[in-house]
């Protein structure tokens, strides 16, 4: 195996272009072409985890979290990053993180505990802007078939439950072929008036350049004109956080022992008890305070998330249970997740999940 081959289909699972653009996705340490023995899945790729992976003959670390965030400007060993750098690069071991890429999918970091919650009718709390577009091109009507299969074939043309979704309108295309042009329809030095139809399609971003290149290949023009344009329409199926339903409504305290009993922590921060049953989650792994708003707007009763500040427990208003639950806590199901979808599509090949524990946080 190769590195190319196993982060190609993480990134159809977690596509890299709806990472956020603070992030640093992808592959940051080695080169894809880097032939893969084994492969280490854990949270953090810390110091004492590249030490894991040497011990284990991992030549891979597939992360969550980033090791490198900010830019490095030297690389010294004085730092934790630079020490994880360098000993990754000296035992040739390449390192792969997911982070927002996979936050954004609905199948990733929240669904560990969406599932032991059992929560109902799952959707995304937050949608992700810009992750649609429109493609408008011209084709011949002679070969109008041809380029809608190309481009349905390359992903372009589905909403929700519907594929091969297109628009079309008919009119005429003129142009003049000049010296050195290799023109489909029409004689050089003289315009030319074709009958064309107008074809529109709704795309996934991450599905761009597969796009383009199959519009490029199927149209008979050696010239092909299109546009894109990023619509505002939301996709429901991506963007930050869950909300779902409890199978039956609970007393505030009991919903907070059972979170504690999953999560496996002694104590959380929280909001005041509002006196009501909890039946609709909001849940959001990592830092989530920009999404209290987008919580309440939905209807929660409750949003679980980390990292809220003293004045974040405020913007409850009476109205919401905020529980701050922790950093690590909130994602920790995410190695297992990782872990479950690369066994299920390379069974034959030696992941294993780190048995380091990389929380930095610690109760007494």
């Amino acid at each position: 195996m190769t590195v190319r081959e196993i982060t190609s289909c993480l990134e159809q699972w977690a596509p890299l272009a709806y990472a956020e653009d603070f992030d640093n996705v992808g592959l940051l340490v080695g080169n894809f072409d880097q032939t893969i023995e084994r492969a280490l899945v854990t949270h953090d790729a810390i110091e004492t985890v590249i030490d894991e992976a040497i011990k284990e003959k991992c030549n891979l670390i597939i992360c969550f979290h980033p090791i490198i965030f900010q830019g490095l400007k030297r690389i010294t060993t004085s730092t934790y990053v630079e020490r994880v750098v360098t000993k990754a690069i000296k035992n040739d071991i390449a390192i792969y993180a997911l982070h927002t890429a996979l936050d954004m999918q609905l199948h990733g970091v929240n669904k560990g505990i969406a599932d032991a919650l059992q929560l109902n009718d799952r959707s995304v709390l937050v949608p992700s802007k810009g992750s649609l577009l429109k493609l408008n091109t011209y084709v011949p009507n002679t070969q109008l078939s041809n380029v809608q299969a190309a481009l349905f074939a390359a992903g372009a043309g589905a909403l929700g439950n519907y594929a091969e979704c297109s628009f079309t309108s008919e009119g005429a295309g003129s142009f003049m072929p000049l010296a050195g042009s290799n023109a489909f329809v029409g004689e050089k030095d003289k315009r030319h008036v074709e009958s064309e139809t107008q074809l529109q399609v709704v795309l996934p971003k991450h599905d761009k350049s597969k796009v383009i290149y199959a519009l490029q290949e199927s149209h008979p023009y050696e010239t092909v004109a299109y546009e894109l344009t990023v619509l505002e329409n939301s996709r429901t199926d991506l963007g930050m956080g869950c909300i779902g339903e409890l199978p039956k409504p609970v007393a505030e305290e009991g919903f907070i022992q059972k979170l504690k009993d999953i999560l496996g922590t002694p104590m959380f921060r929280h909001s005041s008890f509002l006196g009501k049953k909890i039946e609709r989650v909001a849940l959001l792994g990592g830092s989530g305070s920009f999404a209290i708003d987008a919580a309440k707007r939905h209807g929660a009763d409750v949003f679980i998330t980390a990292d809220l500040k003293y004045h974040d427990f405020f913007k409850a208003e009476n109205s919401i249970l905020l529980v701050d639950v922790g950093h690590y806590e909130s994602e920790q199901h995410t190695k297992k997740i990782i872990m479950e979808f690369l066994s299920k599509n390379f069974p034959n090949f030696a992941f294993i999940s780190s048995k380091t524990d990389t929380n930095p946080v610690h109760y007494f």
